[in-house]
C-alpha cells in the first residue's frame, strides 16, 4: 500500500511539473501559424503586433522576436520573422498563395549579400510554405531581407531588422 501511494505521489509530482514547461516553451503551432508558439512575450503584444518581445525565462538568453508583413502581388501574402536563438538567428519566411503545389525560389540576404538560397513548395489546404533557416548573428542589429519568386515571376519580399541581443 505504501509503495502504491508513494508511486502515485511521484507520478503526480512528475506530471505536474512537466505540464507548465511544455505549455510555456512548447512550440505546438503548425506551419503557417503567425504567432510562433509561446516565444513572443512582453508588453501587450497582441495579434498583428510587430514590436516583438522577449520570453520570460529570466536568464540571459532572451529571445527577442521581430516580424513584419511583406509585399506580394496577385493575392499572395508574406511575412518574415527573426529571433535570437542560442547565439544565432532563426529566420522564418512564410508565403501564402492559397494554391498548393507551386514551386518557389527563396533567398535570404543581409546587406546585399546572399546568405541562403533554396526552394519551397506550397502545400496543404492553405497553399502556403514556411522557409526556416538559422543564420549567423553579427554584432549590432541585423537587417535581413527574404525574397521568394514563384510562378509567372510572382515575387514576395519582406525585410526585418532584429536588434542586438
Amino acid at each position: 500500500m505504501q509503495k502504491t501511494t508513494a508511486l502515485a505521489l511521484a507520478l503526480v509530482a512528475a506530471l505536474g511539473s512537466a505540464s507548465p514547461a511544455l505549455a510555456r516553451h512548447g512550440d505546438d503551432d503548425g506551419p503557417g501559424d503567425d504567432r510562433g508558439g509561446a516565444q513572443v512575450r512582453g508588453g501587450d503584444d497582441g495579434p498583428g503586433d510587430d514590436r516583438g518581445g522577449s520570453d520570460d525565462r529570466g536568464d540571459d538568453r532572451a529571445r527577442t522576436e521581430v516580424r513584419r508583413a511583406g509585399s506580394c502581388g496577385r493575392g499572395a501574402t508574406s511575412k518574415l520573422k527573426l529571433k535570437h536563438d542560442d547565439g544565432r538567428i532563426e529566420a522564418e519566411f512564410e508565403v501564402d498563395r492559397n494554391r498548393a503545389g507551386e514551386r518557389w525560389r527563396v533567398t535570404l540576404s543581409r546587406g546585399g549579400r546572399v546568405l541562403v538560397r533554396g526552394t519551397a513548395r506550397t502545400a496543404g489546404r492553405s497553399g502556403s510554405f514556411s522557409f526556416e533557416r538559422r543564420i549567423s548573428d553579427l554584432d549590432g542589429a541585423d537587417r535581413v531581407t527574404a525574397r521568394a519568386v514563384g510562378p509567372d515571376g510572382l515575387t514576395c519580399t519582406a525585410t526585418v531588422t532584429l536588434p542586438s541581443a
